[in-house]
């Protein structure tokens, strides 16, 4: 018997990142990542400080549970330090809310989502085994509902959302005007194909806030860092868009030399779509489930004058994110040539994101369940 308004369950392609801790797995290449985390600690703390009502959720009990979601965690150890910071935010906030006066005791339960192909046992071998904190993990896409309603009291997301649930099928059908031809991302130039990302992106969008629309207790807030670009800037002029061409033509190479199948190439595009933050805003304002208590947008720069990242730093970073979209397309046998490729092509130019490049954007946005 089917239920009354249940929401269809989205389809998802599932992305993961390398597994394992080895030289080449993501646990072991996510510094760039953890820099985002510690360049927000800060924005963090001070958003819980300055929107989150503590005393409409502690009561006079002796001890009050908060319930913190880390969506697409991936495999660590960068969501144990977000999850970190966002404990010490809501444990200043209490004792500031309190005068350091306060018996109440805070517990906190943090769940750990991801696809059920992530890799949740390097995740949880890296908790420190003296943590005083309740842990689950919670597999299945957060383009849907994973959680009761009214359940959680702060929701975070890092890096995450700029992940489609799947990549338009018109942008790799060769018969749509929306085909992708000579291209492995939306480079937000070919309007039929930028049109295909952006319905995409809406989609999964509205998913993504109706699910924590549900989940989320009223005035719980939700923490988003996601990666955008400048309003009115395509994506192929900034540095990642730089990086991505990079990544395409050395799949082109290896179709030169007869190691990939050229329709094989022709049908992979990058399930990815980076959002300017006035589309995002009238996105979360049209859905209408929670207001924007803050909205900021970080560039992150090229500092000059400091050493540029190692090839083979560069190379494992790169590795430990997209080795896994890689090896599912194409097999596992042109992984090592694809990467070696790749090698030489960012040895060749001292450095995939040129000067003439825009800089990238992250949008930190703080969300108030209403």
């Amino acid at each position: 018997m089917e239920m009354a308004n249940e929401e269809p369950k989205t389809v998802t392609q599932q992305i993961t990142m390398k597994g394992g801790d080895g030289p080449l797995s993501y646990a072991q290449n996510s510094s760039l990542q953890k820099e985002v985390v510690d360049a927000t600690k800060a924005m963090i703390i001070r958003a819980i400080a300055n929107n989150l009502d503590m005393d409409k959720f502690c009561s006079q009990s002796s001890s009050q549970t908060f319930r913190i979601a880390d969506f697409g965690c991936s495999i660590g150890p960068n969501t144990i330090f977000s999850m970190q910071n966002i404990i010490q935010a809501l444990e200043q906030k209490h004792h500031e809310t309190n005068h350091g006066n306060s018996s109440t005791i805070l517990e906190f339960q943090l769940f750990f989502n991801d696809h059920s192909s992530n890799d949740f046992n390097t995740l949880f071998k890296s908790i420190p085994p003296s943590w005083p904190y309740f842990v689950a993990g919670v597999p299945g896409s957060f383009y849907g509902r994973l959680f009761p309603k009214s359940s959680i009291h702060i929701g975070h997301s890092s890096n995450a959302l700029q992940w489609l649930s799947k990549v338009p099928q018109e942008v790799v059908d060769c018969k749509s005007p929306a085909y992708n031809d000579g291209s492995i991302y939306c480079r937000g130039i070919e309007k039929e194909v930028t049109k295909a990302y952006v319905a995409q992106f809406e989609k999964d969008m509205e998913s993504f806030l109706n699910g924590r629309g549900e989940e989320l207790v009223n005035g719980g807030l939700i923490v988003i860092l996601m990666g955008g670009v400048p309003n009115g800037i395509p994506l192929s002029h900034t540095a990642i868009g730089k990086f991505y061409d990079l990544l395409g033509s050395c799949l082109l190479d290896l179709t030169n030399k007869g190691l990939v199948n050229e329709e094989k190439v022709k049908s992979f595009n990058l399930p990815l779509y980076f959002p300017s933050a006035k589309e995002v805003k009238e996105l979360i304002e049209r859905n209408g489930r929670f207001s924007i208590e803050s909205m900021n947008e970080i560039t992150e720069q090229l500092k000059r004058g400091q050493p540029l990242p190692s090839t083979q730093n560069c190379i494992s970073h790169v590795r430990a994110g997209f080795e896994g979209l890689i090896k599912d397309h194409f097999g596992a046998e042109i992984v090592d040539e694809f990467f070696a490729c790749y090698a030489n092509k960012h040895l060749q130019s001292g450095f995939v994101f040129g000067d003439n490049a825009v800089d990238n954007t992250l949008m930190f946005m703080i969300l108030k369940r209403i």
